[in-house]
């Protein structure tokens, strides 16, 4: 089977379903942003697999990459399709949420912003935050939503959360 298909050499791709739309539609960019966040939640693991310590925040992250994927394939429908499951977030927010938790109990209080710095791996992790922004404003913007698509968007803006929570942990523990 060829990688290629000459489909999109028209500026047009197809969602789930078969729909034909503009590689600029919305749904398009938020699934493709969605694409870039878990790509690079890959760097983000492929660094902190270099530290004994995060060897838990690694298996967090595959995990969360695995979610990512199943919120990518329901973002890429624009109508029900009987072969994807329902979109369940419920348990992935409830880890989340745990997580964050877990990790705000270990660091002090926090009076200004945050600027992001060394180690590069909490540099990293504050990247993959701002993507995952992104992508939650990218689901926003989709205009024929679908029930998934509110369901996607607060799980993301969640893992920004947890991103953002992360990035200071490891700042906290390289010291």
């Amino acid at each position: 089977m060829k990688v290629y298909t000459k489909t999109g050499d028209a500026g047009t791709t197809s969602l789930v379903g078969g729909t034909r739309v503009a590689k600029c539609d919305p749904r398009v960019e938020a699934y493709g942003n969605v694409d870039e966040l878990i790509s690079y939640l890959g760097v983000v693991r492929a660094h902190a697999a270099e530290d004994a310590r995060r060897k838990t925040d690694c298996e967090d992250l595959f995990e969360i990459q695995r979610h990512l994927m199943d919120i990518s394939a329901h973002l890429a429908c624009e109508k029900k399709v009987d072969f994807l499951k329902p979109l369940d977030t419920a348990p992935w927010l409830e880890f989340l949420e745990k997580s964050i938790d877990l990790m705000t109990a270990e660091l002090p209080k926090k009076f200004s912003f945050v600027i992001p710095g060394p180690p590069a791996l909490a540099a990293e992790i504050h990247v993959a935050r701002t993507i995952c922004r992104r992508c939650e404003r990218s689901v926003w913007a989709i205009e024929q939503k679908t029930a998934s698509d509110p369901v996607c968007a607060q799980y993301l803006n969640r893992l920004s959360d947890y991103l953002f929570t992360l990035a200071q942990i490891v700042e906290l523990q390289s010291k």
